[in-house]
């Protein structure tokens, strides 16, 4: 639900024909809240931060877990990589505040193009870093014995395994954002702020069931060799460009007359959406791009590591043939 600074919105300089005509027309903005935002400025998206959503209560704890378990291994002298560290925290959970706590929340039934920047965060940006974090590794390294078995029975349960599947993960990726925009459920969530939030949830959960077996440090069951990802990369490209070109083309307004009837003066729906496909379209390219580039240095690194192993098997078979020869001679 939008939330609205009630100081900033009495001190917006909104025309008072717009806030007439917004207070009289038929704005479900106004049927569900206070106050339709003010224009869409940095001020105003600094001003608007909201703290007390559920998703706050849970990127609060997320990182308090993930910090103790750093601590946990710190005390026993253990060493856990600043990098991941810093991946988890900062673009990782940093990255879903950014676009769900701070003041772009107050605009995402607002504008198209805010919740596609949601989307492009939440399912593709965050879930990457939130991989490279490895929480999975570090919680199996600092939990007690009992619940470790237990979230490695989950992890290797014939459930995790069906859905951590590239080809479904795959599959799950690229269908979710045709079934939400093309179909009526894209409108429910705009009038439905748990159902809004709902879909925030769903997007993360996607992008980390596609990302981390692609990418993730975590121990996952059915993980492919480093060409194989790199492949089901590559066929994500297209349908991200099909799906923001076909927004931007559209003649019709995604979520019916929703935005018109906001009767935002500083705000037209029709070049918002051509923005928000946009976005879909360069956003999902750039992603896809630069994730073909770190799998391509994983699969460097890892082809090092394992020459490197092969180097250290060959010479020990080497000082092992010339000790029996001298044992022998």
């Amino acid at each position: 639900m939008l939330h609205v600074d009630p100081i900033l919105a009495a001190t917006s300089a909104v025309p008072a024909d717009v806030l007439a005509a917004t207070s009289t027309g038929p704005s479900p903005l106004a049927a569900g809240t206070e106050a339709t935002p003010p224009p869409f400025t940095i001020g105003a998206v600094l001003t608007e931060t909201r703290l007390d959503s559920w998703l706050a209560l849970g990127l609060v704890l997320a990182a308090g877990l993930y910090l103790y378990g750093v601590h946990r291994l710190r005390i026993r002298g253990d060493r856990w990589p600043v990098a991941r560290t810093v991946f988890f925290l900062g673009p990782g959970l940093g990255g879903i505040a950014l676009v769900t706590v701070s003041g772009l929340h107050a605009y995402d039934t607002a504008l198209l193009s805010v919740h596609m920047v949601q989307h492009m965060v939440l399912s593709m940006v965050s879930p990457i870093f939130l991989a490279l974090g490895a929480p999975m590794t570090l919680a199996l390294r600092t939990l007690p014995v009992g619940p470790r078995k237990r979230l490695l029975a989950i992890v290797h349960s014939r459930i995790a395994r069906i859905y951590t599947f590239p080809l479904v993960a795959f599959a799950i990726f690229v269908v979710n954002p045709f079934a939400l925009y093309f179909s009526d459920l894209y409108r429910f969530t705009l009038e439905h702020a748990w159902a809004h939030e709902l879909v925030h949830a769903h997007f993360i959960l996607t992008g980390c069931v596609f990302f981390w077996p692609l990418l993730g440090l975590d121990p996952l069951p059915g993980r492919w060799p480093y060409p194989a990802r790199a492949l089901l990369m590559l066929l994500s490209v297209p349908f991200h460009t099909v799906l923001g070109l076909t927004i931007m083309q559209s003649t019709t307004l995604f979520g019916g007359d929703w935005y018109p009837s906001l009767n935002l003066s500083w705000a037209d729906p029709k070049a918002d959406q051509v923005v928000a496909g946009g976005i879909l379209w360069a956003g999902g390219e750039f992603v896809s791009v630069t994730m073909l580039a770190v799998l391509v240095v994983q699969w460097v690194k890892q082809s090092e590591r394992e020459a490197r192993r092969v180097d250290r098997e060959l010479d020990r078979q080497e000082a092992r043939d010339r000790a029996a020869d001298a044992a022998t001679a």
